[in-house]
């Protein structure tokens, strides 16, 4: 049998946090993202990220947020996200010469969130 090597696949992405609950709430509430599991005493959730998934875990040293990365999410409402963002929302809305809008937020723990949106006909 002939086996060729596939390239790994991101499953996921994972945020550890000494505030569990409050950043499940926050992605799910205010970013959107849907719950697909959550285990309240492994403080551990799984969030549907579009083709991949944001795993956050509970821990009591999560470490610091990282400026060497950001979660770049797409989406098709970024002005309606930038309402839902209030003041976790540095950048407002603005165009980009590459063909899409933009916003830059930060989540509760400080990890740096970036969600834009193609322009009308882009082709990605």
């Amino acid at each position: 049998m002939n086996h060729t090597p596939q390239s790994p696949s991101l499953f996921s992405v994972e945020l550890r946090t000494t505030r569990w609950e409050l950043l499940v709430d926050w992605y799910r509430d205010i970013l959107g993202l849907k719950v697909l599991l959550r285990v309240v005493d492994d403080r551990y959730a799984l969030l549907d990220a579009g083709c991949t998934r944001l795993a956050i875990m509970g821990r009591n040293t999560p470490g610091e947020a990282s400026g060497r990365w950001s979660l770049g999410f797409e989406t098709d409402e970024l002005d309606a996200a930038w309402q839902r963002l209030g003041a976790a929302a540095s950048t407002p809305p603005r165009s980009n010469p590459e063909g899409f809008r933009e916003l830059i937020a930060v989540d509760p723990d400080g990890n740096k969130i970036r969600l834009f949106s193609w322009a009308p006909g882009h082709q990605a």
